[in-house]
């Protein structure tokens, strides 16, 4: 019943715009003349919102090149129901305000699916946008369970949920037998979603955590909770937010005096934390992430067409991004069209896909059945993070 109220609303947009349309075409000539027409025989345009500017921008450079390089090899092979994909990208600078305003953008410009989204934060309010004008969103990196918590039919994950990213650092905690726990977050979503997730299975699986911070991300100065740290004396802290303040605050905790290990999610596994920590801080560091196309064998040819298409190596969620597109693009191929609950339908009935992160078949919740979740720890040579343990036993 609530799926069909969705979907009438969206008829009812669909038809209201082809109403503004058929006005717009009557009052300016040439504006929408032909473009039916055009849209039906031309390209099948993807949209794709991630941070080109702001802290996080060098994700965003990552997620377009993977986007880029999938839609240039599914083009070459024929593309998809024997037209060409064409990807759009608009910057979301990791912003709500900017994100709505690109989401729209996206929709003005034709987009039929999405396959952006890097920040929980601004993606969330792109998600209502979407809903409604009926475009399908695979995204990429952005792992809040408030993505799928709205049961919005046409969103899918193909990163790890919060829920799946906490479980992997608890099973590290243990791993490592710390007893008593911290956890630190920034207040965005995708931050404080993931500190209650760890919080939450660390309790039931017998750990103490002694320490639970929330700091107003932007600032230079963390000598609070770094004290408070340093006071405690957990074993391992989780930083749940991103690597600029998580870089900060890792010095400064150490400044303090905290010597335990210091625990970050993949909002920070980006070699610009050890830049921002400095030398000598980062030895206690390590991440939970999933694996990049350096950690995965028989990768080499992938990072090899990657180089030559961006110049640089790839980095992270540039492979969740490259996979988003081809999910897409099969599941479109799949529906023979590119309507809105025939695409669902043929995400919905993708069985053992293959991508990077393994064969996929949605949950009924549109997320992935397991996290493939790593960790990571910072080479001292070059300040990348690289894979330490696989969580395999």
């Amino acid at each position: 019943m609530q799926f069909g109220s969705r979907r009438r609303k969206r008829l009812l947009h669909v038809a209201a715009a082809a109403g503004v349309l058929a006005l717009t075409a009557g009052c300016s000539s040439g504006l929408a003349g032909g473009g039916s027409e055009a849209a039906a025989d031309g390209p099948i345009k993807i949209g794709m919102l991630a941070p080109f500017s702001g802290s996080e921008s060098a994700f965003g450079e990552y997620m377009q090149n993977g986007a880029q390089l999938a839609v240039n090899e599914i083009n070459a092979d024929g593309g998809v129901l024997g037209r060409d994909l064409e990807l759009l990208v608009e910057d979301d600078a990791c912003d709500a305000t900017t994100a709505v305003s690109g989401a729209n953008k996206l929709v003005t410009d034709g987009i039929v699916a999405s396959v952006g989204g890097y920040c929980s934060g601004a993606t969330l309010p792109t998600l209502p946008i979407f809903d409604e004008a009926g475009i399908p969103m695979v995204i990429p990196a952005a792992n809040s369970n408030e993505l799928v918590d709205q049961g919005l039919p046409g969103v899918f994950l193909i990163n790890g949920t919060g829920d799946q990213q906490a479980e992997a650092a608890v099973t590290y905690a243990k791993q490592i037998g710390a007893t008593n726990v911290a956890v630190v977050d920034d207040a965005t979503s995708y931050s404080a979603d993931l500190a209650g997730a760890f919080t939450e299975q660390a309790t039931a699986a017998g750990l103490d955590v002694v320490v639970s911070e929330t700091i107003t991300p932007g600032e230079n100065d963390y000598s609070a909770v770094a004290t408070t740290l340093a006071a405690e004396k957990p074993a391992l802290v989780y930083w749940t937010g991103y690597y600029q303040e998580g870089g900060l605050i890792a010095r400064q905790s150490q400044d303090a005096g905290f010597d335990g290990v210091f625990l970050v999610a993949d909002g920070s596994v980006d070699a610009k934390f050890a830049e921002i920590a400095g030398e000598g801080y980062t030895e206690n560091v390590v991440g939970t992430f999933t694996q990049t196309p350096d950690m995965i064998d028989g990768a080499d040819q992938w990072i090899a067409d990657y180089e030559e298409l961006a110049g640089d190596p790839p980095g992270p969620y540039s492979t969740q991004a490259y996979d988003a597109v081809r999910v897409m693009a099969q599941a479109i191929e799949d529906a023979g069209d590119t309507e809105f609950d025939n695409v669902v339908a043929g995400l919905e009935g993708l069985k053992d896909f293959d991508t990077f992160a393994g064969p996929l078949t949605f949950t009924d919740t549109h997320t992935l059945s397991g996290g493939g979740f790593v960790i990571v720890a910072i080479d001292p040579a070059t300040g990348a993070f690289v894979l330490e343990d696989d969580l395999q036993g």
